[in-house]
């Protein structure tokens, strides 16, 4: 049986899994001034940041609508006995309302609210494609994705937020006091949502090796089987902190870097990075 995994470009994964693995994405749009754009396609973070700084105003993100995920799944699903997509959390964004009502025209497309963003997100996708190459059917990889998505936990730590600000996520004063007491937040998505859950403060390195620590030890209840290293244009000494604290405090089998896209990027600002991996099932 021959499984196509779709996700929406929010996943984030690198195209070298997205070749190795046969993983279809569906771009969300980035509306800059006047202009539209594919998120990974035809524009990226290095964009988003280069014209904010110019005095340009935040750029937004629209979903792809029920037509432009139609005309997505159609070839899969002729080509292929079933497509599964993973959709970006329900509750940052309309994309599973609208792929899943797409889903409704073939009787072979299944969508899966991830329930998170960015590689929280991705993390699921390449499961998905792991258990289809497997040859599990789409009704136990489908379970088994509704499940994993309630265990997996996606948190980072911003350099600044300036760029949230702008976005409207949190108010200028905030950012602005943020930035000149040297606080730098820890974000994590919960219940599909994404909130503060922590403060930091120091030079970005040790914040970040703080931030790793917390996430990680004395925890008895991570799965090892995986873990995502995200971060978007990370400032130097980050990178290190975060491999440093993985092999102290945890032993995964398998690593991945990954960068964080436009959707998510652009919104975080330079310098954020993160971890995810998923809890163990009870």
């Amino acid at each position: 049986m021959r499984i196509k995994i779709t996700a929406d470009s929010t996943c984030d994964l690198s195209e070298e899994l997205l070749a190795q693995w046969d993983i279809a994405l569906m771009p969300m749009h980035i509306l800059m001034g006047e202009d539209s754009y594919l998120d990974g396609v035809t524009i990226h973070p290095a964009d988003v940041f280069a014209y904010v700084n110019a005095g340009g105003k935040m750029p937004k993100s629209a979903a792809a609508n029920l037509v432009e995920y139609t005309d997505f799944f159609e070839p899969f699903a002729k080509e292929c006995d079933a497509v599964i997509h993973i959709s970006v959390s329900s509750k940052l964004s309309s994309c599973f309302q609208n792929a899943k009502l797409a889903a409704g025209e073939f009787e072979n497309v299944y969508v899966v609210d991830s329930q998170n963003i960015c590689t929280g997100q991705g993390y699921l996708v390449l499961k998905a494609a792991k258990w289809a190459a497997d040859g599990l059917t789409p009704r136990n990889i489908t379970m088994r994705l509704q499940s994993l998505a309630k265990r997996v936990e996606l948190s980072f730590v911003l350099d600044r937020l300036d760029f949230m600000a702008k976005s409207g996520r949190c108010s200028g004063v905030l950012a602005f006091g943020a930035n000149l007491l040297g606080i730098k937040p820890a974000l994590e998505v919960i219940d599909g949502e994404l909130k503060v859950v922590k403060k930091y403060r120091g030079s970005l390195p040790i914040c970040v090796g703080k931030y790793i620590t917390d996430r990680l030890v004395e925890r008895d209840d991570i799965e090892d089987s995986l873990v995502f290293i995200s971060s978007c244009q990370p400032k130097p000494g980050c990178m290190d902190a975060v491999k440093a604290g993985l092999k102290k405090y945890a032993s995964f089998k398998e690593c991945h870097e990954t960068d964080i896209g436009t959707t998510i990027g652009g919104y975080s600002g330079p310098g954020t990075i993160g971890i995810v991996f998923a809890r163990k099932e009870k």
